[in-house]
């Protein structure tokens, strides 16, 4: 395996020779030209977190190709924070950068909008690199009541990303459905989409468990997709919902709405519930994007943040082989993981 650094992103290099390296290893190599759907690449948990790194430009440094961000919708201040569990307070990595050369200095704990922008900058400063997964969940859900809803999160996520956006129109093309447009693989090449972001929505922990709300993101973001798409207005939408949790067949099914159930070609849920008893080759088969969490506790479990590097690796190359387009983790401080880019399936 060979290893060049693009500015100070490690990233793989595939000769034919570490190619039949990878394979020695059980590592699928690298497709000449593959699509964001026959790739897999690995993200980190919690990119925000300030203990793990510095500035958030930094998890991208480190080889990231996902990076996840915790979000909640102040009413108050209108601003989305972005903390683990602080609904009315920023507690991250994210700085007020104006620009590339900013993304490395000033005072953290800024909201959702700057740490979009440090990506967006980073991207500036690495335009061969990506694209880049950024995976957001919405700790207490939507607030469309109090003007911070669907509509409004994208006003915001348009305003930092903009034209740096790979967009469900864009995927959708001229077919009915994102569904239709995934099952036909017209996802764009990894190439074709260097400097790009694809941004995907999760519903969150606390969400989930209050009983009082009877409409999560999953459900709100795809209903409002489907809206835009019949008003003509799909153009505007930044981000891609996603069915949360790791069920045998299609977990769409869950969705009473069925209008809403091919809007759906994310999934995410936990890595070990997949591997044991899942047919995850329908995934793939269909190319939809799938995440797999806490990679670690694939049996037999790994440490959470810092396991040998070589079994983090293989770790990678098994959910590779297990159809996941990303696999989740908290290995902060493994570069040679986190910049791998595998083929799928």
């Amino acid at each position: 395996m060979l290893f060049n650094r693009i500015g100070r992103r490690i990233r793989w290099s595939m000769t034919a020779a570490s190619a039949l390296v990878l394979a020695s290893l059980g590592m699928p190599a690298l497709a000449a030209t593959p699509s964001v759907a026959q790739s897999t690449v690995v993200g980190i948990h919690n990119a925000y977190t300030k203990a793990d790194f510095p500035y958030l430009a930094k998890a991208l440094d480190a080889g990231a190709s996902m990076v996840e961000l915790d979000a909640w919708d102040d009413i108050f201040t209108r601003e989305w924070k972005v903390s683990h569990d602080k609904p009315t307070s920023n507690d991250n990595n994210c700085v007020n950068a104006a620009g590339p050369a900013d993304i490395y200095t000033g005072s953290a704990n800024k909201d959702l909008g700057s740490c979009l922008d440090d990506i967006k900058y980073w991207l500036a400063a690495h335009p061969s690199s990506g694209p880049i997964f950024v995976k957001v969940e919405l700790k207490a859900g939507f607030q469309n009541n109090y003007g911070m809803g669907p509509a409004a999160f994208d006003a915001d996520v348009n305003a930092h990303l903009g034209n740096v956006l790979y967009r469900p129109a864009d995927l959708l093309g001229g077919h009915a459905s994102l569904d239709e447009a995934a099952k036909a693989n017209d996802w764009p090449s990894r190439a074709s989409l260097a400097g790009k972001v694809i941004m995907y929505v999760i519903p969150g922990t606390v969400e989930l468990a209050n009983p009082t709300d009877k409409l999560h993101t999953d459900v709100e973001y795809a209903t409002y997709l489907k809206n835009l798409k019949a008003a003509g207005n799909l153009a505007t939408a930044t981000t891609f919902p996603t069915v949360l949790g790791a069920l045998t067949g299609d977990p769409r099914a869950q969705y009473t709405d069925a209008s809403i159930r091919p809007w759906f070609v994310v999934f995410d849920g936990d890595a070990a519930t997949y591997v044991a008893g899942v047919d995850t080759s329908w995934y793939d088969t269909n190319h939809y994007l799938l995440t797999m969490t806490d990679a670690h506790n694939v049996p037999p479990a790994l440490d959470d943040t810092n396991p040998p590097v070589a079994d983090a690796q293989n770790r990678v190359a098994q959910l590779a082989r297990d159809h996941a387009s990303i696999a989740s983790c908290d290995w902060y401080a493994l570069p040679s993981v986190l910049s791998q880019v595998l083929t799928r399936g």
